[in-house]
């Protein structure tokens, strides 16, 4: 199933690919999920960037309290992400490769570090003694797998695979950059070989077995290592040079190919969700990158829609936050609403729960957004958005 987009994207890259060139820039680059740089728009900021992000996140959000599975086909979130994520790095790695990378790793971090100090007291307190050895607790500290929790807070801790995920392409970053120059289409097509690897016809663990922790952070890696490679292809201009049809039948290829695995392969507790089918996952996420980095429009009607540009600024500044605390309010709307009497809404009564969760995730926004600043080298505001339309505070540095 995999082999035909492979083959594409083999006669794709070998026709288009060019020698890649530093570009010097203003700033290095955000990273995919973490606060933005605190420029203006002139300055260097793409707004179409910024726009598939706050979308991705707002997909995530509404996803998770709603759980439904056409979503994520309706729009790959995470594969999106991770695009955005090698892109930026791409551009940050041309300056400094070890820059690039200490600077999103002390953007991504202290979020993390906020929420491990709430949660970590809540779940001793619940009567969580922790699990295996107290280690695993550093996880906490440094999340090379994921931060061990206990069964009743596991709404606050299934989605830390993401900066787990995350974390490990940063770090694999400068390698996986120099092997791109020199080979791009062997760089692209290896996270989906491992992939392959680890999975079989029917669906399960292929000849290569790797359980626990590893097999997780191995079997994430690979699953989105193709759309943070496909992200430095967009950063060197590789995508732009693709004829548009043979761009798009590429693409069509992957979201079919993807599709059909999900389909005739799906998972065990969640159906047809392509975030439990990593190598549907793999394949759909990677056919719609393609189309959605190589669209580019042009956005300066953004800012002329002042309340949606506040909005989308508000939503890259404080990215990691929201998406860390989003699940955590969802939960708590539920008791909450319950004894607010939602459930007299009727057939609203989940709109009523999502607004609770709304509001109580603008509360811990409020709260502890403002670490995002800090974490980002710069002055720390409130919500994080200057009051000119579009632009993150300002006053630090990149």
């Amino acid at each position: 199933m995999a082999t035909v987009p492979s083959l594409i994207v083999i006669s794709c890259v070998r026709g288009h690919h060019a020698p890649v060139t530093a570009t010097p820039t203003a700033t290095p680059a955000p990273a995919a999920v973490a606060p933005t740089a605190p420029t203006t728009p002139a300055a260097g900021r793409d707004r179409y960037l910024d726009a598939l992000r706050a979308a991705a996140i707002v997909r995530v959000v509404i996803f998770h309290m709603f759980g439904v599975a056409w979503l994520s086909y309706a729009y790959p979130a995470m594969g999106v992400m991770f695009a955005l994520g090698g892109s930026l790095m791409a551009r940050s790695i041309q300056r400094s490769a070890r820059q690039a990378v200490t600077s999103r790793i002390r953007r991504l971090l202290p979020a993390l570090w906020v929420l491990g100090a709430v949660m970590v007291p809540v779940m001793r307190w619940h009567g969580w003694p922790g699990q295996g050895d107290r280690l695993d607790l550093l996880l906490w500290v440094v999340p090379l797998a994921d931060p061990p929790g206990s069964a009743w807070a596991t709404e606050a801790t299934e989605v830390l695979w993401y900066l787990v995920t995350y974390l490990w392409l940063v770090l694999l970053s400068p390698l996986a950059w120099r092997a791109y120059r020199q080979w791009p289409v062997p760089t692209l097509l290896a996270p989906l070989a491992v992939l392959v690897a680890l999975v079989t016809t029917d669906g399960r663990l292929g000849p290569v077995e790797l359980a626990g922790r590893v097999g997780d952070v191995v079997t994430d890696v690979a699953t989105f290592g193709a759309c943070w490679v496909l992200g430095f292809a967009h950063r060197t201009g590789a995508l732009r040079r693709v004829n548009r049809p043979l761009l798009l039948a590429l693409a069509a290829d992957c979201l079919v190919a993807g599709a059909a695995w999900a389909l005739t392969h799906p998972a065990d507790d969640a159906g047809y969700d392509l975030n439990d089918i990593p190598l549907a996952q793999a394949l759909y996420s990677l056919g719609f990158v393609l189309i959605v980095l190589r669209a580019g429009p042009p956005m300066g009607w953004l800012a002329r829609i002042r309340p949606l540009d506040r909005l989308v600024t508000l939503l890259n500044s404080r990215a990691v936050t929201i998406y860390l605390w989003h699940n955590v309010a969802i939960a708590v709307s539920f008791p909450v609403g319950d004894l607010l009497g939602v459930w007299r809404l009727g057939q609203a009564v989940e709109i009523g729960y999502f607004a609770i969760a709304l509001l109580g995730l603008a509360v811990v926004v409020l709260a502890v957004g403002w670490v995002e600043d800090l974490s980002a080298g710069r002055r720390p505001r409130l919500l994080g958005v200057c009051r000119r339309a579009g632009v993150p505070g300002s006053g630090g540095r990149r």
